[in-house]
């Protein structure tokens, strides 16, 4: 009866898997990342995004966006009326963003000391450079929002205000597939087979969260709304950026894999990046903190403790009834998780 079942569903649903093939082989031409934008540094790869102001008048304190280093930048920006970085912009905020690029296999000793004190660090200088600015705003996504931890927990003298979207803190209290799945990784076998993290080990953990919903249910969604325009284009400029995934650099996979989710070292008060400390006790700027309820890449509970470890007194928690990516890149982010921490970075950014 099951087996049946799903012979009707394949058969009604295959020639709309074979459009839906013809879509996504033409991602290349799919565009992402519009907001105009200068770029103002590039190094190894990587480079520095300064968007342009569209009001005459900009908060005198600059936001610098730490994205992650899975998959790219322009998740903040997919489209103009789901763009994180569009919007602040049009609210008068001074926006940069680190667009991380692609590690090449010489990349693959490069570890968090070099993002956080070599890579983070510069661009931080920068910022505060061309705009003039003693402090600025960090603000970092996923991995991004660890680092950004990372990074202010030693040069808190830089920063005025710490955002941080979905961090990675407590992983013992990360119950997703994927935080599972690290914990029990063969992570030195992995990188000493391929050098940095292929693309392609991604994909597979990815497969592994929500084998249906991500597989054939939402391709069989797609050719029930293939007439409706606005839906086909947000569609495939997710699929775009799921698919656009780099190499992670080696040891810096390792770090993650096996300081982060294996050994919870941030927590313990531990972690170092060679003969640096990282204190979460050292940060004491304003704090705000937002994770994401049904979160399938990071547990809201793995988010929380930051508030709890760190120094500050001005501090801000919220979760939020949406996923992963739609905690940055959806219609709800734009009307409520944008407003909310607007309003909040406003009166810091003065």
């Amino acid at each position: 009866m099951f087996t049946q079942y799903i012979i009707e569903a394949i058969n009604e649903y295959k020639e709309g898997f074979g459009r839906v093939l013809n879509y996504l082989n033409e991602l290349e031409k799919i565009d992402v990342g519009t907001t105009p934008a200068d770029v103002i540094y590039t190094g190894r790869k990587m480079r520095l995004l300064h968007y342009k102001p569209t009001k005459d008048k900009l908060y005198p304190t600059p936001l610098l966006i730490v994205y992650a280093l899975i998959n790219r930048y322009y998740i903040l920006d997919l489209q103009p009326d789901r763009s994180w970085v569009k919007k602040l912009v049009d609210e008068g905020f001074d926006v940069y963003m680190i667009d991380w690029g692609t590690p090449m296999p010489l990349d693959k000793h490069l570890t968090y000391y070099d993002y956080v004190n070599r890579y983070i660090d510069r661009m931080v200088e920068i910022v505060r450079n061309n705009s003039s600015a003693e402090k600025i705003s960090l603000q970092g996504y996923c991995m991004g929002g660890f680092m950004s931890v990372l990074y202010t927990s030693l040069y808190q003298e830089k920063i005025k205000n710490l955002l941080t979207i979905a961090p990675v803190i407590d992983t013992e209290k990360d119950t997703t597939v994927l935080g599972n799945t690290s914990k029990h990784l063969d992570v030195d076998a992995l990188i000493d087979t391929y050098g940095n993290c292929p693309p392609e080990f991604l994909y597979v953990c990815y497969s592994l969260l929500k084998p249906f919903k991500q597989g054939m249910l939402k391709y069989m969604n797609f050719t029930k709304n293939e007439n409706n325009k606005a839906y086909v284009d947000n569609f495939l400029r997710v699929e775009k950026w799921l698919f656009d995934t780099p190499p992670i650099a080696g040891d810096t996979f390792k770090q993650w894999i096996k300081d982060v989710y294996q050994s919870n070292l941030l927590v313990k008060n531990r972690l170092m990046l060679e003969d640096q400390h990282i204190d979460l006790r050292n940060i004491n700027v304003p704090l705000y903190n937002i994770a994401a309820a049904d979160d399938h890449l990071v547990s809201p509970e793995c988010s929380i403790p930051l508030n709890y470890h760190v120094s500050s007194v001005d501090e801000y928690f919220k979760v939020y009834p949406t996923g992963h990516i739609g905690l940055i890149a959806s219609s709800y982010s734009q009307k409520i998780v944008l407003r909310d921490m607007i309003e909040w970075l406003k009166v810091r950014s003065i």
